[in-house]
């Protein structure tokens, strides 16, 4: 059976050593920003958009871009992490389909989460610093903690 694939764009959010975080409505996981990377876009565009769009954040992409060019090649923003994802596995381990994620970190110079229009509420979401990451390893999945306390040391040293 062919496996299904998604492109989706993921931001840990960091502002004053913390990093954002919500209970997903549909997935029931604890998860940074992010969606799906539509046709039109490239990754770090689907980034800011989801940012944009969940948190009504504009952020600061902590991206390495190369310097590579030509007349027909140019680098763009890189993500921190590059992960496959299984999603909606069923009770024998099969998998439905799977994200291929652009994991990008990005830095606010403020809090105050203001969604869009029919994102999550401001109050789902919670500032996690390293120490409530660690205090938080029961509900949150390992690879939140991991990457939100790399995240956060990245932001903050930078």
């Amino acid at each position: 059976m062919e496996t299904t694939r998604h492109f989706v764009a993921t931001v840990y959010v960091v502002s004053d050593g913390a990093v954002a975080l919500h209970e997903h409505d549909k997935l029931e996981l604890w998860l940074p920003a992010g969606g799906h990377v539509d046709r039109d876009e490239l990754p770090h565009e689907a980034a800011l958009r989801e940012t944009r769009e969940e948190l009504g954040l504009d952020v600061d992409l902590v991206a390495p871009q190369e310097a590579i060019e030509s007349e027909t090649v140019r680098s763009i923003p890189q993500p921190q992490h590059f992960l496959l994802e299984d999603i909606n596995v069923d009770a024998d381990g099969a998998v439905g389909h799977q994200h291929i994620d652009f994991i990008f970190y990005g830095e606010s110079v403020t809090r105050d989460i203001d969604p869009g229009p029919g994102e999550q509420p401001a109050d789902d979401w919670t500032w996690f610093t390293p120490g409530d990451l660690q205090a938080s390893t029961d509900r949150l999945p390992a690879d939140v903690v991991e990457i939100g306390r790399q995240a956060i040391e990245t932001i903050t040293e930078s």
